[in-house]
């Protein structure tokens, strides 16, 4: 089933389309995980074009917390649009047609984002270790050039770890299998397929997952533990309850993340089972886009706040309207 073109320069043969077996092969589900996704979409984009929007229209909130919640929302935005819409075709098409050059395309700019969302969690908890632990040197340490040099090097690696998968994954020569046992391009759903040697993509896979998932990880890590030492040096108990505010909603969606992320990457393909990989990768790629707005708006004082003032000069501005008219 997989469509291939013969080589002029050898026995060996290229693969030029591939079939996703998609997140269920039941008949009956297609059509109501059809709906289901395609509401998580909608109210992913939704959300994370609103707070970008709301971060960008309000000056109390360009701050550097902020600032990185605004970058957080468009890596999600794009990470989610990388992998939804097509999994939305596959729910009402009869067969699941990718192409070879599609396929790498989507792999490629899934692995920018996933990656970069990695960092990007790990630079937000180090920007709360500074706030709580170092309030009065915050302004300097997290200065808008430093920001912007945190957030570039988030992108460079998520374009650095992208490329050199990417790049493994060219080499690899398809002609053993009809189709992919995933409902998106990711890598060990496709060095499944290989007819050549994987190791190389093994080693890769396992060092960059290390420098991704394990880095930011204990960067996260080590943050939380110092914020949490320099709150129980906090003598007043009102003190205590209002320093980990801006963290709750940061440790919710890092456990999510980072617990999902981790199952699929950090395992070798020997041991690992694609039908586990397919709904844990789901939480990472469709779910955590979703809930990462809701979380931060939703537990974020600061977000409410101006959201119900944006909503109250709405309401006045339509009133005054109707009064005129």
């Amino acid at each position: 089933m997989v469509f291939l073109r013969k080589m002029t320069a050898g026995n060996h043969s290229t693969v030029t389309e591939f079939i996703l077996a998609g997140l269920t092969e039941s008949p009956e589900l297609q059509l109501p995980l059809f709906f289901l996704f395609l509401g998580v979409y909608v109210v992913t984009v939704v959300g994370n074009l609103a707070m970008i929007t709301l971060i960008g229209l309000s000056a109390h909130l360009h701050t550097p917390m902020y600032y990185f919640l605004s970058n957080l929302s468009f890596i999600d935005l794009c990470h989610s649009t990388v992998i939804t819409p097509k999994m939305l075709v596959n729910f009402v098409t009869e067969r699941n047609f990718i192409s070879y050059q599609a396929c790498m395309t989507q792999l490629y700019f899934f692995l920018v984002f996933v990656i970069s969302e990695c960092h990007m969690l790990a630079i937000m908890a180090y920007d709360r270790y500074v706030a709580i632990c170092n309030p009065l040197l915050y302004n300097v340490t997290m200065s808008y050039q430093v920001c912007s040099r945190l957030v570039a090097g988030v992108y460079i690696m998520g374009l650095t770890g992208a490329t050199a998968h990417t790049g493994c994954m060219l080499r690899v020569l398809f002609c053993k299998a009809d189709r992919i046992n995933h409902y998106f391009c990711d890598l060990f759903p496709l060095l499944e397929l290989s007819c050549s040697s994987t190791y190389i993509n093994e080693v890769v896979v396992l060092c960059f997952s290390a420098l991704n998932i394990l880095a930011p990880s204990f960067m996260i890590l080590s943050s939380y533990i110092f914020i949490i030492a320099s709150i129980l040096r906090i003598r007043s108990t009102e003190g205590r309850c209002k320093a980990p505010s801006p963290c709750s909603s940061h440790i919710s969606a890092v456990a999510i993340f980072f617990g999902s992320a981790a199952f699929m990457y950090l395992q070798p393909s020997s041991v690992s089972s694609m039908n586990q990989g397919k709904v844990s990768s789901v939480f990472y790629t469709i779910i955590v886009p979703m809930l990462n707005p809701l979380i931060y708006s939703l537990r974020n004082k600061d977000v409410r706040v101006v959201l119900n003032k944006i909503l109250e000069n709405r309401r006045k501005w339509v009133f005054c309207l109707r009064k005129a008219l």
